[in-house]
Parts: C-alpha cells; structure tokens; sequence
C-alpha cells in the first residue's frame, strides 16, 4: 500500500507543523511508540505520573497536539496519554481501519494492554468518540469511564447540509488552493476562528489522501451491551453530528449513559471556554 501523504516534502511540511504544535504547549513530554497488530502507535506522554490514567484521542485529519491542547486544563489532574491516530496526518502507522467492523476497539484495547493500565478514562472529540465507543464495544473491562465530545458514530446531520457547508468548500479548495473556500469550510466546522486549524488543514486538504467513507451510526443492540458510564457533551450548531438530535438517540440507547450537556452556541468544534468547561466536567466527574 502506498503512503497516504501525496508526497515526501508535503509530509515533512505536516509533521514540522506538527512539531511546532507540540513544543509551543510549553509541557514537560516523553513520547512512545508501541507496536500493535495494526502498525506502529505514536503516544505522548505527560501530565502527572501520580494521577489516574487517562487517554485523549484526537477526531478526523488531527494528532495528538491538538488533542493536548484541547484538554491542556487536564494536564496537572491525571496521567496523560495523547495518542497518534492510525492512518491520520500524524506519526503513527498509515494503516486504514475499517470503521464498519471493531478493528479500532481491538487497536485501542491492544494500546491499553502495552501501557500496562488498568481503570483507563478515555477522553474524545468526533472521530475519537467512534474509536472510544469501539472499544468499549470491543471489550469495556480496563475503561473507568468515558467522555464524548461531539462523537461520530452516534448520529449523522443532513447530508445536503454536510454537503454544502463542508465537502464542497474543501473540494474546491483542494483544487484551486484559494483562501476564501477553506474559510468557508473553517466558518462552519469551528465556533472560533483558529489560525493553526487554518494553517494545519491548509496542508491536509493539499498533501494527505483521507478518508471520505460514510460514517457509521451504533446499532442499538451494541449501545444496550455498554456498561461502562458515558458522559456526552454535544455541540447545539454540529451540522456534522447535530447536538439535539444527539442527545435524543443516546437517551433512548446507552444504558449506562449517565449525563449530558449540550453546548447551545458551538459548532462541530469547541472553542477554548467550551474546552476549559469540558475540563472541568471531567475533572469534576472524575472527583479530582
């Protein structure tokens, strides 16, 4: 299988850019790579040692800085794990899962059994949502508790919408490199303008091939068999994964659901007061 970067130099472009995210964090870091049935894994390490265990995974096109940036209120109240996701623009593996099957559950559990952690929070945005509920559905039995931010795999918005506000802007822009229709496609997936989203996805849409496969919804009969507790924060203006719309289906589905919140003015992406409150909801969860 070829690279998913359309070229060397567009890869080094990326991971510099990705370099840069990291370091200006200003947090003290280690990084390990594990080796899984799927390929080799990226993870940095950080927060205090001393605390619980917790993993932050990242959605769609990210890496791990982001999600650490996301959840930086965290840092200080757990033992921090940022992982890499597989054939994302990052450094882990460029190995595509299926998201029709569990094999991202069977990656994540493989990730837990290495790090060697037990009582595991698992913490993520979008598409990190898909993976946590993965493996939950995979095998539970090292998950504490979880909290989704506006996951995939709960719900899907209109497709003419989805269409219109994000595919079409990106495609333009991926064809003729002008500004304005990557600005339209950031106007409607984040609440607050975000230069490095700008400069990161700039890259992405030009240098990366992702992927376009329609996103799955949980089955019923999978949500009913979770029992590890579920916290669900949804975003009130998501035209991907429509936060109402959201919070109805998880009522009526997750056993094991034990609150949610709807941020009324977000967007598919949460700006930095949404993010500190999300930290504070886990934090408080959490009893830290």
């Amino acid at each position: 299988m070829g690279s998913l970067f359309k070229s060397e130099q567009g890869k080094q472009e990326i991971l510099r850019l990705y370099d840069q995210k990291l370091e200006s964090l200003g947090v003290a870091y280690s990084v390990r790579m594990i080796n899984t049935s799927f390929g080799k894994t990226n993870i940095i390490v950080t927060g205090n040692p001393e605390k619980p265990p917790i993993i932050l995974i990242h959605g769609s096109n990210g890496c791990a800085p982001i999600a650490l940036e996301t959840y930086r209120d965290l840092l200080d109240s757990f033992s921090v794990f940022a992982v890499d996701v597989l054939a994302q623009p990052n450094k882990s593996a460029e190995t595509r899962l299926s998201m029709q099957d569990n094999s991202y559950g069977i990656w994540m559990n493989e990730i837990i059994k290495e790090l060697n952690i037990q009582n595991v929070i698992l913490a993520g945005f979008s598409f990190g949502g898909l993976i946590i509920l993965k493996t939950l559905i995979h095998n539970e039995k090292k998950i504490k508790e979880v909290f989704l931010t506006a996951p995939a795999f709960v719900v899907n918005g209109n497709p003419i919408k989805a269409l219109f506000r994000f595919f079409i802007p990106m495609k333009r822009f991926m064809k003729t490199q002008k500004d304005k229709y990557l600005e339209q496609f950031l106007a409607s997936a984040f609440t607050d303008q975000d230069d490095f989203a700008k400069q990161s996805l700039a890259l992405v849409f030009r240098h990366f091939t992702m992927d376009f496969s329609p996103v799955p919804v949980i089955k019923s009969k999978e949500a009913m068999k979770i029992r590890t507790p579920i916290t669900l924060i949804a975003a009130g203006n998501d035209i991907l994964f429509p936060g109402r719309k959201m919070i109805r289906r998880a009522k009526k589905i997750f056993p094991s659901l034990e609150s949610t919140v709807l941020l009324k003015d977000s967007k598919h992406v949460q700006n930095k007061t949404d993010n500190s409150r999300i930290a504070t909801i886990i934090k408080k969860k959490a009893q830290l």
